[in-house]
């Protein structure tokens, strides 16, 4: 009679294997899609902010150079993310094409002054920094006056600031519910093993030499699911991108790259933890405790 060698092992791979993969794939394609739309709703509100700015009118009196070099004093600023000057006969021309008549040849004069547009850095762009900016650039005698729309503003920070209270709340809300299924699925699956998990213990197998195998394989499962989650993310991104390539200054390689790197790391730490909890679950009970859960 042949002896059969046997091993108390855990197979690595197999149907469950095969089927957690894809539970914690979905759940972690799901978190991804958290992390981004988080990301890319700050890179819009910042897209948006650096898209506000205001015009600073001027004297005529002021002479073309010294507006020029107010204009390279002005980019200085830390509030100044670029300006452009536009001279008086630019906005005539402007108008011009806008109204579709030359304002000067019923009036006999240009109406318009030379002014010089500002976009402001993100951080700046509220009414409150907006006020002290232009107290600052109205000490110069030749600003005539500085036009922004206030409402707009307020408005666009408002908004902002309710939109990010809402992605937060839900992105922690689905959080949680990604640690719920993958626990969920890791337990079914260390469910099925509770009997082979005490059969280990009755022959004197330490707790950490029981836990080795099934830690290792939902690390695997983690790891494989985070890369495949990974590249549906980043496929997705790519085919946005291309399908409207201004959309690179919201979905930029560094948010692709957190992204990434966040579902990564959750797929290793969650299923690590959730693995290491259900076993030490299992290792606790009592054998009579094992019929009847």
């Amino acid at each position: 009679m042949r002896n059969k060698h046997k091993t108390n092992t855990v197979p690595y791979f197999d149907i469950q294997s095969v089927t957690s993969s894809i539970s914690t794939m979905l759940v972690l394609l799901l978190l991804g899609l958290v992390v981004f739309f988080v990301l890319s709703a700050n890179n819009l509100s910042v897209y948006v902010r650096e898209n506000i700015n205001f015009s600073i009118l001027i004297s005529d009196d002021m002479p073309e150079s010294e507006i020029l070099t107010m204009q390279k004093e002005l980019n200085k600023e830390p509030f100044v993310k670029q300006s452009s000057y536009i001279s008086k006969q630019q906005a005539l021309r402007e108008q011009s094409i806008a109204m579709g008549t030359d304002p000067e040849d019923f009036l006999g004069y240009n109406p318009f002054t030379a002014s010089i547009e500002v976009k402001l850095n993100s951080a700046y762009a509220n009414s409150d920094s907006i006020a002290k900016i232009e107290r600052k650039i109205k000490k110069n005698t030749n600003i005539q006056e500085i036009l922004y729309q206030k409402d707009l503003i307020d408005s666009v920070n408002n908004n902002i600031r309710n939109i990010s209270i809402v992605l937060l709340c839900l992105a922690g809300l689905l959080t949680f519910i990604s640690f719920a299924l993958i626990n969920n699925t890791i337990r079914l699956t260390i469910y099925s093993k509770r009997f082979l998990i005490h059969t280990m213990k009755l022959v004197g197998a330490s707790w950490g030499f029981i836990r080795k195998p099934f830690l290792i394989r939902n690390i695997w499962i983690g790891v494989i699911s985070a890369f495949a989650a990974d590249a549906i993310l980043l496929g997705g991104a790519n085919m946005l991108v291309n399908y409207e390539p201004e959309l690179i200054s919201i979905v930029t390689p560094e948010v692709m790259l957190i992204v990434s790197a966040s579902v990564f790391l959750f797929g290793i730490i969650i299923t690590f933890l959730c693995a290491y909890l259900s076993i030490n679950r299992y290792l606790r009970m009592k054998a009579s405790t094992l019929y009847y859960i």
